[in-house]
């Protein structure tokens, strides 16, 4: 099997690129940049299934940035999915996310997204991410299967994101709440084999990986400790300040808040 990653420079691109080295199942991966037009002259038949992860993410967004967001996230994804169909490539599969229904974590309440939850992106990210499903899987046919990734935060070493931010955290205070929260996270490792089985089986529609059980923030932090030596107090104390007056503040939402997929989710 042969497929075409477009876009050169993206974490998820080429860590499975290196994991499909050691344990994947696909024999031959090209990359190709779409920072600039040449690809539009790359030859698109020669692939089975073409995995776009190309997009604008991890900036912080203003409301003159919208134009830009669409323009990639979505008119970019649409066109080489375009040039995929047309050159008889069998499968496209498009990293979407979990922002796509604008949800955040709740310090006092389980917040569950289930097969009935409605898409209501709340950033520009997500709205860009949600219309490029839309236009994507309108060219789904028997010929030109689409497959779409809603992945929730991702997490490993060198990860960057939200898991990278809460690194950097940790990284600098000698105390953090201790708050057992649950939030549906995916190792990288876990989505590569993920992927692999979206491609190899030539999978169509939404899907929504995630680790086998739900991660706190705590184990999070724990494996940082691990991975890095930091020793780190977790205070149970400070844990419960932060879920007494802290429950309305976005930063400890992000941090802290209870946000997962239903287990029934494909």
């Amino acid at each position: 099997m042969k497929i075409l990653i477009t876009g050169d420079n993206s974490f998820v691109g080429t860590s499975f690129d290196k994991w499909s080295e050691q344990k994947g199942s696909i024999n031959h991966i090209d990359t190709v940049t779409l920072k600039n037009n040449e690809w539009k002259e790359k030859d698109f038949s020669e692939y089975d299934a073409i995995f776009h992860v190309a997009a604008i993410v991890h900036k912080k967004e203003h409301p003159n940035m919208r134009g830009l967001y669409y323009s990639v996230n979505r008119d970019l994804a649409v066109e080489v999915a375009k040039k995929a169909k047309a050159s008889g490539v069998r499968q496209l599969v498009f990293m979407s996310s979990m922002a796509v229904y604008g949800l955040e974590g709740e310090l006092d309440k389980n917040i569950v997204i289930d097969e009935n939850t409605v898409c209501s992106p709340k950033t520009i990210y997500g709205e860009s991410k949600l219309m490029a499903e839309h236009e994507l899987l309108s060219l789904s046919n028997t010929s030109f299967s689409v497959a779409i990734i809603r992945a929730p935060m991702i997490y490993g070493t060198e990860c960057p994101g939200n898991y990278a931010k809460l690194k950097k955290l940790v990284s600098i205070v000698p105390v953090f709440p201790y708050i057992e929260n649950k939030r549906s996270m995916i190792n990288i490792d876990k989505l590569c084999f993920y992927i692999d089985k979206i491609m190899s089986e030539g999978l169509n529609g939404i899907f929504h990986p995630q680790d086998d059980e739900y991660i706190s923030t705590p184990k999070l932090i724990n494996l940082y400790m691990k991975e890095t030596g930091k020793k780190i107090y977790m205070s149970k104390k400070v844990g419960y300040l932060v879920n007494r007056f802290g429950s309305r503040a976005l930063v400890f939402k992000k941090l802290f808040g209870n946000l997962v997929y239903s287990k029934g989710l494909q």
